[in-house]
């Protein structure tokens, strides 16, 4: 598999996920790369253990068709679930979480506030631009914000919170990192913009990832313990969820057999089930909630909660 490259990621080269502790001074130069490049060391925040791609990058790819490159013009959903994958992506990130406050209990999960715990920008412009909104915007829950970054808003003096040319954004994000290529192609009357697959493999481990945890049975601690990635097993948990609100999971696992396809659709609505209530309740096994993470995961209990109810919603 190729490597995907990051956008915006300080003196990196396109062959390493290491950053070389690249946090020195504005304009240093990086002295490893065969090409000097000048960064601002507070224009991003890049571990080891950030994942390649976003969740929204994740749904959008199993949704684009490889070699037209776009999205299926029938697909309402999609929109509407990649903002419900940017609150979940910061959860995440440990950059949102539940206020804490104990009445929170009394209310159902989408109707619960959150807050900014941490509001050091990702390098991910949809993320970071999100992240700017909840830090200056007053509490809200998080059914609201989905709501409100989908444009799902009758209330003029909050349109300003839509996020526009999401599918648009994340295409061209994609394309960045080497993963998808642009190309024009004519639709009857005018031209239009696509992103065919540039690099198979990518999207090939992301089917792999979705017919291994929907097929077999696997372990969340098993999946942690492989990634250096945090909550790997509740991330592609949640990638998963989302495709199947976004109605692009099926192009997973089109070359499944009927059976294990059902099979394949059975677990997904259990997973749904599991992990859109809080405390999660997994039935394949216990999710290690590391200390002082617990109120940033019970926001993507909160978000599975709204996406699960998606059908009620659109």
């Amino acid at each position: 598999m190729s490597t995907v490259t990051r956008r915006r990621v300080a003196g990196q080269s396109s062959n390493s996920d290491d950053d070389n502790n690249n946090h020195n001074s504005a304009g240093h130069n990086n002295l490893n790369s065969e090409k000097k490049i000048a960064y601002d060391p507070h224009d991003i925040d890049e571990r080891n253990s950030t994942p390649k791609l976003t969740l929204m990058e994740e749904v959008l790819l199993l949704g684009l068709k490889d070699k037209q490159g776009y999205l299926s013009f029938w697909n309402d959903s999609i929109s509407y679930a990649l903002r419900g994958c940017i609150i979940i992506e910061l959860a995440l990130r440990g950059r949102i979480a539940m206020k804490k406050d104990p009445m929170r209990r009394s209310y159902p999960l989408a109707d619960r506030y959150i807050e900014v715990v941490n509001d050091t920008i990702t390098g991910e412009v949809l993320l970071d631009e999100a992240l700017k909104m909840m830090k200056t915007s007053e509490p809200m829950s998080v059914g609201s914000w989905i709501d409100l970054m989908s444009g799902e808003t009758w209330n003029v003096m909050k349109i300003g919170y839509q996020l526009k040319q999401v599918r648009e954004r994340l295409a061209k994000g994609l394309v960045d990192k080497g993963v998808l290529r642009t190309e024009k192609r004519n639709f009857l009357l005018f031209d239009m913009a696509t992103h065919p697959v540039a690099d198979p493999a990518v999207k090939e481990e992301i089917i792999k990832r979705v017919c291994t945890m929907l097929i077999t049975r696997v372990s969340p601690t098993s999946i942690d313990a492989q990634s250096d990635v945090p909550h790997a097993y509740l991330r592609s948990v949640s990638m998963i969820c989302a495709a199947y609100a976004a109605n692009v999971l099926e192009n997973a696992l089109l070359y499944l057999q009927p059976d294990l396809r059902e099979q394949a659709f059975n677990k997904v609505d259990e997973l749904m089930n599991d992990y859109s209530s809080w405390p999660f309740s997994n039935s394949a096994g216990k999710v290690e909630i590391p200390s002082g993470t617990e109120l940033s995961l019970e926001v993507v209990a909160s978000a599975l909660n709204v996406l699960a109810k998606m059908d009620a919603i659109l």
